[in-house]
């Protein structure tokens, strides 16, 4: 079975953190049995568990390269009053 990353798992809520450990362990079961087939079918599950934790981590990158974006452009809007106050 295939763990999602720490961050992702991070973002998970209560439930969906619980029924994620529930899968894995049943997962791991079928594994250490050689139903490789059945644990294929869990691990689907699990993938499609975590999404809505993958989209709030993009959603977590997007708001911090925003907020990036509007602190360096208030920087260059800093500097550009700078040099015209200079200029006078």
């Amino acid at each position: 079975m295939r763990h999602c990353s720490v961050q992702v798992r991070g973002l998970l809520t209560r439930d969906e953190l619980d029924r994620y450990n529930a899968l894995m362990e049943v997962g791991s079961f079928l594994e250490s049995q050689n139903r490789y087939d059945l644990a294929y079918t869990v691990q689907k599950e699990v993938d499609l568990l975590i999404q809505p934790a993958i989209e709030r981590l993009k959603d977590k990158g997007r708001e911090r390269d925003r907020a990036t974006q509007e602190y360096l452009e208030a920087k260059r809007l800093g500097l550009d009053e700078e040099d015209e106050e200079d200029d006078h």
